[in-house]
């Protein structure tokens, strides 16, 4: 299984992006092992998580949500917080 992640850091940065391991990945993100867009500024925590069968279905989702405007973001990362249906 492959996961499209949102992280957010504690100054409000969201990061979107695919993994096959969403724990060891946000541990990268805050380890500074991770990207160098990524690791300026840590303390990430995870605030979106979507579960796909495939990298292809799940790299297709990433690219359209990284698409996407702050506010649209916002809004999925709210509803999946609320437990609202993310898939559209």
């Amino acid at each position: 299984m492959y996961f499209v992640y949102i992280i957010k850091n504690s100054v409000g940065k969201l990061y979107v992006g695919v993994t096959d391991n969403p724990q060891q990945r946000l541990k990268e993100h805050n380890s500074k092992r991770s990207a160098q867009y990524t690791s300026r500024i840590p303390t990430y925590k995870i605030v979106f998580l979507e579960e796909y069968p495939s990298m292809s279905a799940a790299r297709k989702r990433e690219i359209q949500i990284k698409k996407w405007r702050r506010d649209k973001k916002e809004i999925l990362v709210e509803r999946y917080k609320n437990g609202l249906e993310t898939k559209d």
